[in-house]
């Protein structure tokens, strides 16, 4: 069979003779992510992650799932690219702005000033970027759908709850995630290809956390607030299991950390029934406990995000 396809990952490898081959994770025509292998294959830089090419292949079962034996492969345009990276439906220039403009309808002006210079200090990066490597909104845009989905439940809630601040609670929504660019290295597709030395090293709750502490200090801002903003960054994991250096101790905190949470599992139980038949389960999802899913096809998938006031 021939067909074109992108190559989300790419290893290289060698058997137990010595041979090298390709490991490889492509992205299908249909859509969908499948195990590939090229065998007796030395690649010597010909391809990379994030390559469309033209592909000839056997569709083998390994383990109970699809596999594909890749016989033939050469690059195709660059501009098919497009057709295989999974995008955010909406934009995120467009998400960008009308959180940009909800920031600066604050009545608190420390905080707006802090989250308006730190937004606007990474706009171009937060506009397209994806919220993660693997999990949850790793798709072209990925990062303000997260972003803007949390901010509208965060929204309602303060509407159930009047007892929130709610301008706390949006900014620590709105930079929860912020440093997410400089945790993590796009490639050409506009995904995340690898984490940087840094987002090794020191990762997006701290480095949000930096961001904060030095974005006042840009501005004498010296207030009880910046803590509040900075703790809210470090525990918006949760638990220390999840990379949390401290567990949420305020209301607008554990606000931020569950919605947070939720709206990554949602996302996580939608793409993985997507992928399966009404009436079907996926296969074990180990990002979920390791947890098959049944798609009852009783609810659609659809993702729709309203930031208006």
């Amino acid at each position: 069979m021939a067909s074109f396809a992108m190559i989300k990952e790419l290893n290289e490898k060698k058997d137990k003779n010595g041979n090298g081959y390709l490991d490889l994770i492509v992205i299908g025509s249909d859509k969908k992510e499948y195990p590939a292998k090229i065998w007796r294959f030395d690649n010597n830089g010909q391809f990379e992650s994030g390559d469309v090419v033209e592909i000839e292949y056997t569709l083998d079962n390994y383990k109970g799932k699809d596999q594909l034996t890749i016989n033939t492969i050469r690059k195709a345009p660059d501009e098919m690219i497009k057709n295989f990276v999974p995008a955010s439906e909406y934009d995120g220039k467009i998400i960008f702005s009308m959180l940009l403009e909800k920031v600066n309808n604050f009545k608190d002006s420390e905080l707006k000033r802090i989250v308006n210079e730190i937004m606007l200090a990474n706009r171009e990066k937060l506009e397209v970027f994806p919220a993660a490597f693997r999990l949850h909104h790793a798709i072209v845009g990925g990062l303000m759908l997260h972003t803007a989905s949390i901010v509208e439940m965060a929204e309602k809630t303060c509407t159930v709850y009047p007892n929130i601040n709610r301008e706390l609670l949006l900014s620590g929504a709105i930079l929860h995630d912020v440093a997410k660019t400089f945790e993590m290295e796009t490639s050409k597709t506009g995904l995340c290809k690898a984490y940087t030395v840094g987002g090794e090293l020191i990762g997006h709750l701290v480095k949000g956390a930096m961001y904060i502490e030095e974005t006042a200090k840009k501005l004498n801002i010296d207030s009880e607030k910046v803590i509040l903003l900075e703790h809210m960054i470090l525990s918006h994991h949760g638990i220390p299991e999840y990379g949390s250096p401290v567990r949420p101790m305020f209301l607008e905190a554990e606000i931020l950390s569950s919605l947070d949470s939720l709206d990554a599992t949602i996302f996580e139980i939608n793409n993985a029934t997507s992928k399966v038949d009404a009436g079907s389960f996926t296969d074990r999802q180990w990002a979920l406990d390791n947890r098959k899913l049944f798609n009852h096809g009783l609810s659609s998938t659809e993702h729709k995000v309203n930031l208006g006031e």
